[in-house]
C-alpha cells in the first residue's frame, strides 16, 4: 500500500468517526500543490528562450511573494497564459511556439508553489493577483488562455474585470467545488467528510466570512456578453469532467465548445486540435467572432454552441454552426 493510499485511509476513518476530523485531517492533503513539475525535453527550448522578471502579489499568507513570470514575442497583441494546479507556464510551449508564429506577445507566470516560484501553498487568488499584476505592467490582453485550474482562474479574472477581449479555458471548471470533488473521488471520501474539508477550506482561507465557492464560480458568474469564450475539453477528461464545459456553455451565451476524445486532461493542451482551435480563435477578426456569437447563441437557443473536435476550417471554428 502507498503512503498516499494509507493516509487516505485514515482520513476515511477518521470521517466516518467524525466528519469534522475528517475533514481536518484532509485539508492539508487538499492544499498540499505537491513536487515541482519539471520542464519537459521538448519545452526547454521555449522556456529557456523566455525574458524573465517577477510580480509581486500577496500571497496565501498575505506576506507578499515574487512570483515567476515569463514573456515571448514583441507584437503589439498581448496573450496571457495561466497554467494549472501542480504545474508551470512551460507547459503551454506548443501554443507559445503558435502563438509567437503568428505575431502575438505572450505573457505567463509560474504560481506559487509551482515551477521556479517560491512557496509551498496557492490557491485561485494567487493566479488572479498575479493576472493583475501583469496587466499593471502590459495593459489590456487580446486575449488570456487557462488550463484546468487556470481556466477558472482565467474565467474569474475576466468576469472581476480584467481587461480582456477573449478568453479560452481549456479543461476548465465551472466551479471551485469541482475540486474538491475531485480530491474526495481519489481519496473515496464519503459526502459529510467532503462537506466538512469543504467547510474547513473556507474556514481557514477565508476566515471573513462568505461562500468562496459561490464568490470564484465561473458557472454563477459568467462573461460580460462582450467577452467572446472558446472552451476545449475532452469527452473523457478524468480529472475535471467534460460537464463542467457544458456547465460553462450553458451560461455564456454565443460560447464556443471544442470537444476531443481520447486525449484525457494534460495531453489535451498539447494536441493539434487544440493548437488549431485556439490559433483560428485569436487571430479571427472581431466581426467573425460576433457573428459567431450570434449564430451559436440562436441555434443553441442561448446556450451556446458545440463544434466537432476534427472541423479544421476557420468558419467551423469560429463561424456559424452547420
Amino acid at each position: 500500500m502507498s503512503a498516499l493510499s494509507t493516509v487516505a485511509a485514515g482520513v476515511r476513518l477518521t470521517g466516518a468517526v467524525s466528519p469534522r476530523a475528517g475533514g481536518a485531517l484532509a485539508y492539508p492533503l487538499f492544499m498540499r500543490v505537491g513536487p515541482r513539475t519539471p520542464v519537459a525535453p521538448a519545452d526547454r527550448a521555449t522556456h529557456e528562450s523566455a525574458r524573465r522578471s517577477s510580480v509581486h502579489i500577496p500571497g496565501l499568507r498575505r506576506r507578499g511573494v515574487d512570483v515567476v513570470s515569463y514573456e515571448w514575442g514583441s507584437g503589439d497583441e498581448t496573450v496571457l497564459l495561466a497554467h494549472g494546479w501542480q504545474s508551470r507556464a512551460s507547459v503551454f510551449a506548443p501554443l507559445i511556439r503558435e502563438l509567437r508564429s503568428e505575431g502575438f506577445r505572450i505573457v505567463a507566470f509560474d504560481g506559487p508553489a509551482n515551477g521556479g516560484s517560491p512557496g509551498r501553498g496557492t490557491y485561485l487568488i494567487d493566479h488572479l493577483d498575479a493576472m493583475e499584476g501583469l496587466q499593471r505592467r502590459h495593459g489590456r490582453f487580446h486575449a488570456v488562455v487557462g488550463h484546468s485550474f487556470g481556466a477558472l482562474a482565467a474565467l474569474m479574472a475576466a468576469h472581476d474585470g480584467l481587461d480582456a477581449h477573449r478568453v479560452v479555458a481549456i479543461a476548465g471548471a465551472a466551479d471551485p467545488r469541482t475540486f474538491i470533488e475531485g480530491f474526495g473521488e481519489m481519496l473515496r471520501l464519503d459526502r459529510p467528510t467532503r462537506d466538512a474539508l469543504a467547510a474547513r477550506f473556507s474556514a481557514k482561507l477565508f476566515p471573513g466570512g462568505g461562500d468562496p465557492f459561490e464568490r470564484y464560480s465561473a458557472a454563477r458568474h459568467p462573461l460580460r456578453p462582450e467577452t467572446a469564450l472558446l472552451l476545449v475539453h475532452d469527452r473523457g477528461d478524468r480529472r475535471v469532467p467534460y460537464a463542467e464545459s457544458e456547465r460553462l456553455l450553458a451560461v455564456n451565451p454565443g460560447a464556443r465548445l471544442v470537444p476531443t476524445e481520447g486525449l484525457g486532461h494534460n495531453r489535451v493542451l498539447r494536441a493539434d486540435v487544440t493548437l488549431d482551435a485556439v490559433v483560428d480563435f485569436l487571430t479571427a477578426s472581431d466581426a467573425a467572432l460576433a457573428g459567431s456569437a450570434a449564430a451559436a447563441a440562436g441555434a443553441g437557443a442561448g446556450a451556446g454552441a458545440t463544434v466537432g473536435a476534427d472541423a479544421a476550417e476557420l468558419a467551423t471554428r469560429v463561424g456559424p454552426p452547420a
